[in-house]
């Protein structure tokens, strides 16, 4: 009796051969984590039930199918095309658990296409990549993102323990409705009733995925949420104001050394310039140390103003700057 894992390999096999002219058995075997005697067994098998793949001998040898067959065994499942939204993101896929369906349905979907477009996905993946992470950060997957990812994939509600930015854990009961991937950093979007709030994914410590399903809201929309909750979570972070003088130049750059927002708001609500074109801004910014590392990279295209001790600062660097560019 066949069993389903052997029945699905088989399927995948077919699908590979349908998708390319032809692969040798350590092409497949290699595709399908299988021996090559296994892939010989599973040949044979197809053979035995109709399906025509026939043997190239030889050292350059390999199975191909006959005659242009087609298999109709290219329906998605649910989940596989859900997931072929995915699938631009394979580092995401593979932290959620789900490599293995995305690869199910880039395979379906490669041998539903006719002969001439057997190329594109190929093609595609080698012309565009996202790499989600940020740099120098370590792209450790969460151990109870799977767990998550169920949960939001099938609406079911979560009981967890959760680690706060203090370090005291809570218990909740959570309404899962999406994750997001932010500058390597995964976040669980849920609903602990009444209001959405987001969670980082690293810090719980505990999940249950219950029996449970909820309804979902169908007015809430994941996208729009996110980026106001961002918006949000950045503005609260910018605690702090600096007085500052800068030049065209210094206003142009602003922006792109500091927060982009905080910066277009400074230069766009300052006064008329001087007569050297100079504007006097008031900038939002996190603190002094991050306004100072920030504010560093403008150079004399800026003079902060206030607050006295940030001011103080600028010029004890700018006068060792000048001792230092003075010698010899």
């Amino acid at each position: 009796m066949m069993t389903p894992m052997r029945a699905a390999r088989l399927i995948q096999l077919v699908l590979l051969l349908q998708s390319r002219a032809s692969m040798t058995g350590a092409e497949l075997a290699r595709q399908l984590e299988v021996s090559e005697r296994t892939v010989a067994r599973d040949v044979l098998a197809l053979s035995e039930a109709g399906v025509p793949v026939y043997a190239d001998r030889g050292r350059t040898g390999g199975y191909r199918l006959v005659g242009g067959y087609r298999t109709r065994l290219t329906g998605l499942g649910r989940s596989e095309a859900e997931v072929l939204f995915l699938s631009g993101v394979p580092s995401a896929l593979r932290e959620m658990g789900l490599a293995d369906v995305a690869s199910a349905a880039r395979l379906k979907v490669s041998a539903a296409l006719l002969p001439e477009l057997s190329d594109a996905p190929a093609a595609a993946a080698q012309r565009f990549h996202l790499d989600a992470p940020g740099w120098w950060q370590p792209a450790e997957a969460p151990p109870l993102l799977p767990a998550m990812a169920d949960a939001v994939w099938d609406d079911r509600r979560l009981t967890a323990r959760y680690r706060r930015r203090d370090g005291e854990e809570v218990e909740r009961e959570l309404e899962p409705y999406g994750l997001v991937l932010k500058a390597g950093v995964w976040y669980l979007v849920a609903r602990a009733d009444p209001a959405f709030r987001s969670y980082r994914a690293d810090r719980f410590t505990a999940v249950t995925v219950g029996e449970e399903r909820f309804v979902r809201d169908g007015t809430f929309d994941l996208p729009a949420f996110w980026e106001e909750h961002a918006a949000r979570f950045a503005r609260s972070l910018l605690r702090d104001r600096v007085v500052l003088r800068l030049t065209p130049e210094g206003a142009r750059r602003l922006p792109h050394v500091t927060d982009a927002r905080a910066g277009r708001e400074a230069v766009d609500g300052a006064g008329a310039p001087d007569a050297r074109g100079w504007i006097t801004a008031v900038l939002a910014v996190e603190g002094p140390e991050v306004a100072y590392e920030q504010l560093l990279a403008l150079g004399p295209e800026a003079e902060v103003l206030e607050p006295p001790e940030l001011r103080a600062r600028f010029a004890e660097a700018a006068a060792r700057g000048a001792a230092l560019y003075g010698e010899g």
